[in-house]
């Protein structure tokens, strides 16, 4: 299990990651195009926002000693509120601004790649 579920600085560098890999795709889906790299920046949105979201919530209720079960509940509450959030988020991005598939789509799978690679990446620097 990584190191990145036991403490905030973790965490943070693991969504500062995930941050740097959709502002960096953003900016090269920008070179073709406005509307490419602003629907590259919605797409990585739609993954970064809700996992901000996710590790404010475990956070919060992370503090003192966990009572049996809390911390499952909790892990459950906060991935669906993540999933509902993401939802939400891509809803608005396709529906409402009429974002290009493409670059939302390869944005948001770049992040949740990095979502994947981010642990590893941040317990190599931690030790």
């Amino acid at each position: 299990m990584s190191v990145s579920l036991y403490s905030g600085k973790p965490a943070f560098l693991g969504l500062m990651l995930q941050a740097a890999t959709f502002i960096l795709v953003s900016a090269l889906f920008c070179l073709r195009s406005v509307e490419a790299g602003v629907s590259a920046l919605a797409g990585g949105l739609a993954v970064w926002l809700p996992n901000v979201c996710f590790v404010l919530f475990a956070l919060r209720h992370q503090a003192g000693k966990p009572i049996a079960g809390r911390v499952a509940w909790s892990f459950a509450i906060g991935e669906a509120l993540k999933v509902f959030i993401t939802i939400a988020l891509l809803v608005v991005a396709l529906g409402l601004f009429k974002a290009a598939f493409v670059p939302l789509g390869l944005t948001y799978l770049a992040v949740l790649i990095m979502q994947i690679v981010a642990p590893d990446i941040v317990n190599r620097k931690i030790r």
